[in-house]
C-alpha cells in the first residue's frame, strides 16, 4: 500500500500562441492549468499518469494531443483485470498501432491536420504492477536520494548521432506520418522504492533548464507548476508541462 501525491501542469510559455501538451492526471484532462491530488494505491487496481507533447500545424498538435490521452484513458479504464506483464506488454503494443492509424487516418482526412502527431510519456499502475511507456522525446526521471536519473531515452537525432545536446527533431512518435511508431514499455515493480519521486515532462521544461536545475528544484519539493515556471522565466520558448507524483 502507497500514498501517491500528485501535482501536474500544462502551461502555454512565452512565445506559442497555442497550446498543443496535454496532460492525463490519473483521472483529469488538463491543459493550461494546474492541479494537485492524492491517493492510496489499496483504493484502486490501476492508474495511469501520462503527457503528450502535440505536434503539427495550427490546432493540429492539440488535437492530436488530446486525443490520444483520451483514448489512452479509456483503453486502461476499460482493461480487463487479472492480465500478465507479457499480456500488457501485447496490449499496449495493439493500443499503440490502433491509436497510431487514429491519428495518421485523421490527418489525412483533414488537410489543417496533415501529419500531425504527438509524443507520449507516462508511468501505469495496474494489478500491484508499476509500468513506464515512451514514445518520442518527452522525458521521464526519478529523483531518488537527492539523485536525478533520466529512466526514458529520446527517440530522436540527439540519441541517434550521439551528442548531447536535446534535438527536436524526433525519430519516433505517435501519428506523423510515422507507420512503424514503437513505445517503449518496462516494468519496473521491484524498481520503485518509497520515497521515491517521479517527474513527466514535455521538453518545454529540459529545453530551457538543465537536469541538474530540474534536481535542484524537485530536492526543494517544488510542485509541477513551479517546475513550469521555471522554465518560463527562463524564456518559454516552447509551451511546458511536467507532472510530478511522489510515492510514499
Amino acid at each position: 500500500m502507497s500514498r501517491i501525491v500528485l501535482t501536474a501542469a500544462s502551461r502555454i510559455g512565452c512565445v506559442r500562441s497555442n497550446n498543443e501538451d496535454m496532460v492525463l492526471a490519473y483521472d483529469k484532462l488538463l491543459r493550461s492549468d494546474a492541479y494537485k491530488t492524492e491517493f492510496m494505491t489499496e483504493n484502486t487496481d490501476r492508474f495511469i499518469i501520462a503527457l503528450a507533447d502535440g505536434m503539427g500545424g495550427h490546432n493540429a498538435g492539440e488535437v492530436a494531443s488530446e486525443e490520444t490521452l483520451s483514448n489512452l484513458k479509456y483503453f486502461i479504464h476499460d482493461l480487463p483485470r487479472g492480465l500478465t506483464p507479457g499480456e500488457m506488454n501485447e496490449m499496449m503494443v495493439e493500443w499503440l498501432n490502433s491509436i497510431n492509424k487514429t491519428i495518421n487516418s485523421r490527418g489525412l482526412m483533414d488537410s489543417s491536420k496533415f501529419d500531425m502527431g504527438t509524443t507520449l510519456v507516462g508511468v501505469l499502475y495496474y494489478g500491484e504492477h508499476y509500468y513506464w511507456l515512451n514514445c518520442g522525446d518527452s522525458r521521464l526521471y526519478r529523483l531518488r536520494d537527492g539523485q536525478l536519473t533520466q529512466l526514458s531515452e529520446d527517440h530522436s537525432l540527439t540519441k541517434n548521432d550521439g551528442s548531447q545536446r536535446h534535438s527536436n527533431v524526433i525519430t519516433n512518435c505517435i501519428g506523423a506520418g510515422f507507420k512503424d511508431s514503437y513505445l517503449d514499455f518496462y516494468e519496473f515493480t521491484d524498481d520503485v522504492l518509497p520515497g521515491d519521486t517521479y517527474l513527466l515532462c514535455s521538453d518545454g521544461l529540459n529545453d530551457m533548464i538543465t537536469d541538474l536545475e530540474i534536481q535542484e528544484l524537485m530536492v526543494a519539493n517544488k510542485t509541477a507548476n513551479q517546475l513550469c515556471e521555471a522554465a518560463i522565466e527562463a524564456g518559454g520558448f516552447d509551451n511546458v508541462s511536467t507532472c510530478v507524483f511522489h510515492i510514499d
